[in-house]
């Protein structure tokens, strides 16, 4: 099972460290690392996605609570209803008018925007959920893809929650 886990963290120097050591010494994989400040800079949230195998996350999510600069901590999974997005920006091959139209279409069908065109490539950047974000690399692919870079998700409760950040 994917947990998406989120901690609200002083973004102090160490913390990102000291965050990603505690899922690294309990044996999981981290799949997605995401990490932006919020509120001016004082804090950062860290999205983590990692999958359970034979390992408690639930254990690890106790324990990210009890570390120095860890403010809160959420495991997703657990509170029911959330959103999750992730970003991935492409650079594709487009040599050819009528390769270059296909690719718009692509693009279109998926609200992804086009954001750098130059005579061989294009570069596209989508956003959406994993889902989303999987079934537009599958359709863009055969096109042939020269980089790529991705986000990994980020995510939010929903619904009403007293909550600074």
């Amino acid at each position: 099972m994917k947990h998406t886990i989120s901690a609200l963290v002083e973004n102090k120097f160490g913390v990102l460290a000291r965050v990603a050591g505690m899922f690294s010494g309990r044996g999981f994989n981290i799949e997605t690392l995401n990490v932006g400040p919020v509120c001016g800079g004082k804090y950062s949230r860290i999205t983590v996605t990692v999958s359970d195998g034979r390992n408690s996350v639930e254990q690890c999510v106790k324990q990210l609570n009890k570390l120095i600069n860890v403010i809160d901590v959420k495991d997703f999974s657990e509170v029911g209803t959330f959103v999750a997005r992730e970003l991935v920006m492409i650079k594709v091959k487009a040599e050819g008018a009528s390769a270059r139209s296909e690719i718009v279409q692509v693009a279109d069908l998926f609200r992804a925007k086009v954001i750098d065109v130059e005579s061989a490539s294009l570069i596209i950047e989508c956003t959406g959920n994993p889902n989303k974000i999987k079934a537009f690399l599958e359709m863009i692919e055969p096109f042939g893809i020269i980089e790529m870079a991705r986000t990994g998700n980020v995510a939010l409760e929903r619904g009403k929650k007293n909550s600074d950040y």
